[in-house]
């Protein structure tokens, strides 16, 4: 069994390097309406707000979205690692949860679907693991018809009998993969 922090890092880290590697941040995600600039800055800005409501504070910095997540993300894997913080009780929609807990379920999924959004903006063919497949689909069958509420996703599609593994569960967040993204 892997900490908060080890998994924290395996969710974070590949979405790091993904950022990393943004050379158009005006490009166009498959999130309607947003860039890639758009997606770091939801990001950023839906932990800085969790975090705030649990009275710790990430500062914005000024630079380019991808310095800015660094930053970020030094900060937030710093957090994870502060076990009275992320043990505290935090009751949710779902019921009883922890700090932690609802950073791995809910804001780690959203990494690894945002991982895949902003690779594919740039023209990337990004594969996500079985094991992420796992947790995505896993998180959005535990949200329900909560999962669908404004600002969280995009009503599920349809998507072919014959459809990749990755092309089904991405679809349950409303996004359409590319035939040359398979």
């Amino acid at each position: 069994m892997s900490t908060l922090a080890e998994t924290w890092g395996r969710h974070s880290e590949p979405l790091t390097d993904v950022i990393n590697s943004v050379t158009d941040w005006q490009a166009q995600s498959p999130c309607e309406g947003w860039t890639a600039a758009d997606i770091v800055d939801h990001l950023m800005q839906s932990h800085r707000e969790f975090m705030g409501r649990q009275g710790r504070e990430i500062p914005l910095v000024p630079g380019t979205p991808a310095e800015q997540w660094n930053h970020h993300v030094a900060a937030m894997s710093a957090l994870v690692e502060d076990e009275d913080l992320v043990s505290r009780p935090l009751e949710t929609p779902f019921g009883d949860s922890t700090i932690g807990q609802v950073l791995m379920d809910f804001y780690g999924m959203d990494l690894i679907v945002h991982r895949w959004d902003l690779a594919t903006s740039q023209g990337q063919d990004h594969r996500l693991t079985e094991e992420e497949l796992a947790e995505v689909d896993a998180a959005v069958d535990g949200y329900g018809e909560a999962a669908y509420a404004p600002g969280i996703f995009k009503r599920g599609i349809e998507v072919p009998a014959d459809a990749s593994r990755q092309e089904q569960v991405l679809a349950r967040t409303g996004r359409t993969v590319r035939a040359d993204h398979r």
